[in-house]
């Protein structure tokens, strides 16, 4: 983050804020600071107007004093900032009570002969102080941000260490102490960058972030088994290059989350990402529309190739192997007609440049047409991806290779291995290719990011597996070796998995529907819940419990995305099951995060107290759902209120089982085990009715004649519900305006 320094008249010109902490922290002073600036510009006010003025400028002096402690706290731990940190401190308090002097009541008043007073006159010195608030506020905000960035690197640095004394040692005694050691750090590292990750306010440095761990996640267990099989069979080759993989991979990613938090190149290299279809056709249309504006703002020659380039990109498709002959066809196809559609277009465009001057309407039928068929194009791409990948996916659900391979490598047969190796490194090939085309449709960078990721991870794994096996097939009867196969196995179905999701969110990118979760903010308060604050300990998971629960968390997140995959079926999307199932699935989503180590809970506590919440709203969806029975006919009412009390049943269990204080740590972690598990019960009972219900809804909806008889029948036979209650359920809590917007308004103000 940059900053100007405090005297400089363009504050915000070098101001970007990378995190949402910074700014959270810095939208509410900023807000009351435009309040005190941008009130009516009036020479009189009445005592009730300057009385508000006075509290709201000591609100902001009170407010710098407390912030200024904590940044003086900071600086006496962190001697190498000790300097900076004090500058900026004194600035801000220096700043505070000037904005405390100048809305004064007491020092502003000045009688005048109609009995009013004046307030502040001196907006000038206002503006002044404003300013060099927000640039100290800043500044501090900026070093205690450097010293995050900081413990990240310290972190990590001790994590490189460990790895280094890990991949030296000779003997299981050392390498289980260091091991254990390293475990720790691991988990210190993790907390740091998870905590870091949803921080961050970039996208696509936020699914940089989150593959790097992902990779530090999995590779913390295959280092284990494949440094274990190393030491065991310390002459086996191909047990060494097993274990050399493992250690490159997770130096690589360490050194990505470094270069994402210090937004650094290492050696000097510059990544972007690769070109994608998705953004060529954007880029494209976006450059014909604009024509419409400006006949002159680039050459027929320009626009032609790029279209070019464009379609060559499309040869990821056409020249593979694993695209049929009438995939192939349509997609050649559909290049050539827009290459038509643009020759017509230029066409249009060189008469209406010598003629028109503007636009015609024979060019405004070009553009269309040239928009409409590089839209097809996008679409018989996106549909040759995603069903090259859902048709993998089916085959891999069998398992066949590895099944092969573990069989193969148990009984000692060489032979096999290495036919069966051939047929993983096939499939591994075409998963990867499969992964590039899904980039070029993906739809946002983020998921770009993830593609390659995945692309990256069968890439390396599957090599791995093929020499776990060999490393088996050379020792048959190693627990040891055959433990550290099933290992990179249980990595290549995770990252299969993965696939599957990823897939899911593209198709849903691709359809217009969400991409990606909406938080469900409902995390515990000071003074609320008090029971549970009282009787367990706050704690998070560490790396071992993570790695039972990834798992449970995967079939969490599967769920839930079902779920919103059925409810976005549904014509009616304020319906109250349709929203408060949102609500299940959104919560059952941060559950999942959770078991990742990431997300709005933290802790254990947090966790529980979702599954309290997410019981109530269970429990009110089978309220809904129990008038909503009340509309059905007698024999179609049994299968509504057989679910319904199957999930009254569940969510009356999880909200027991979440109220229960449990003390020590393996108590903690059964609780945890058990709200995950009985929150999956839940979403699969729900996911089970919601079709039923939607069948049903849309043939009463049909016989009702419109919508609002619907919903009209419905609130007959539905209590009215407190508005209070209404509220809090929409309200969200970030409803400040925006700091680019406060900005901006003080710039305003200064130019006048």
């Amino acid at each position: 983050m940059a900053s100007s320094p405090c005297g400089n008249s363009n504050f915000d010109s070098g101001l970007e804020i990378k995190t949402r902490s910074v700014e959270q922290t810095l939208i509410p002073l900023v807000s009351q600071i435009t309040t005190l600036i941008n009130h009516k510009d009036k020479p009189k006010k009445s005592e009730r107007t300057l009385t508000a003025v006075h509290k709201v400028g000591q609100a902001v002096n009170v407010a710098v004093g407390r912030f200024v402690a904590v940044g003086e706290a900071i600086a006496v731990e962190n001697q190498e900032l000790k300097d900076e940190m004090g500058q900026a401190c004194f600035e801000a308090r220096r700043a505070g009570d000037a904005i405390a002097q100048l809305t004064d009541v007491g020092s502003s008043l000045s009688c005048q002969s109609d009995g009013h007073v004046t307030v502040f006159s001196d907006r000038t010195g206002m503006v002044k102080a404003a300013r060099l608030l927000l640039s100290s506020v800043t500044k501090v905000l900026v070093l205690a941000d450097r010293i995050v960035i900081k413990q990240i690197i310290t972190s990590r640095n001790k994590v490189l260490v460990t790895l280094d004394h890990l991949e030296r040692v000779s003997t299981f005694q050392e390498f289980v102490q260091i091991f254990s050691q390293f475990g720790n750090e691991m988990v210190e590292f993790a907390h740091l960058t998870g905590d870091r990750q949803n921080d961050l306010k970039d996208e696509k440095k936020k699914a940089r972030m989150a593959a790097a761990r992902a990779v530090l996640e999995k590779c913390t267990m295959m280092l284990l088994t494949a440094s274990k099989t190393c030491l065991r069979h310390p002459d086996c080759e191909s047990a060494r290059i097993n274990k050399d993989a493992v250690f490159h991979r997770m130096r690589c990613a360490l050194e990505q989350v470094i270069e994402i938090v210090t937004e650094a190149r290492i050696c000097g290299e510059n990544k972007v990402l690769p070109a994608s279809i998705y953004n060529g056709i954007k880029d494209f249309k976006s450059t014909v529309e604009c024509l419409r504006e400006n006949l002159y703002s680039l050459s027929p020659q320009s626009v032609s190739s790029q279209l070019e380039a464009l379609v060559e990109r499309t040869e990821d498709f056409t020249d593979s192997a694993y695209t049929s002959h009438e995939q192939r066809q349509a997609i050649l196809s559909l290049c050539q007609l827009a290459r038509q559609d643009t020759q017509q277009l230029v066409h249009a465009w060189v008469e209406a440049s010598v003629n028109a001057k503007e636009a015609t309407e024979d060019m405004e039928v070009a553009i269309l047409k040239t928009c409409q068929s590089i839209s097809d194009l996008r679409r018989e791409l996106h549909k040759v991806a995603a069903g090259r990948a859902s048709d993998l996916l089916k085959v891999q659900g069998e398992q066949l290779p590895l099944r092969a391979l573990k069989a193969a490598g148990a009984e000692g047969n060489l032979e096999a291995v290495a036919e069966f190796s051939r047929t993983l490194s096939e499939q591994k090939e075409q998963l990867v290719e499969t992964c590039r085309l899904l980039c070029h449709v993906s739809g946002t960078e983020p998921l770009e990011i993830t593609c390659i990721h995945a692309e990256e991870t069968f890439h390396v794994i599957g090599p791995q597996i093929i020499s776990a096996a060999q490393t088996l097939a050379l020792h048959p009867s190693s627990k040891i070796a055959k433990e550290n196969l099933e290992v990179f196995c249980e990595a290549w179905e995770s990252q299969l998995c993965d696939m599957a999701l990823l897939l899911r969110e593209i198709s849903d990118v691709f359809e217009g529907r969400r991409g990606d979760k909406r938080p469900y903010l409902s995390l515990p308060r000071p003074g609320k819940h008090s029971a549970n604050l009282k009787t367990a300990k706050a704690v998070k998971l560490d790396a071992e419990e993570q790695t039972s629960m990834a798992k449970l968390g995967l079939e969490l997140r599967l769920l839930s995305s079902d779920m919103d995959t059925e409810l976005e079926k549904w014509e009616e999307p304020e319906h109250d099951i349709v929203r408060q199932s949102q609500s299940l699935a959104s919560m059952a989503y941060n559950m999942y995060l959770f078991t990742r180590g990431e997300g709005l809970l933290k802790t254990t506590l947090d966790l529980f107290h979702q599954a309290e919440v997410l019981s109530d709203e269970g429990l009110q969806l089978c309220s809904s759902l129990r008038t909503f029975a009340t509309q059905l006919v007698d024999e179609e009412k049994p299968v509504v209120m057989t679910e319904m009390e199957k999930l009254v049943a569940l969510c009356q269990q999880l909200q027991m089982g979440a109220k229960t204080p449990v003390q020590g740590k393996t108590a903690t972690f059964q609780k945890v085990d058990s709200s995950i598990q009985m929150t999956r019960s839940i979403l699969a009972v729900v996911l089970s009715i919601i079709p039923f219900c939607n069948r049903k809804y849309k043939s009463e909806r049909s016989s009702l004649g419109s919508p609002q008889d619907w919903r009209e029948k419905l609130d007959a036979s539905t209590p009215v519900k407190e508005e209070g209650a209404l509220n809090s359920k929409n309200t969200n809590g970030f409803g400040v305006k925006s700091l680019e917007q406060n900005m901006a308004v003080l710039n305003l103000l200064e130019s006048k």
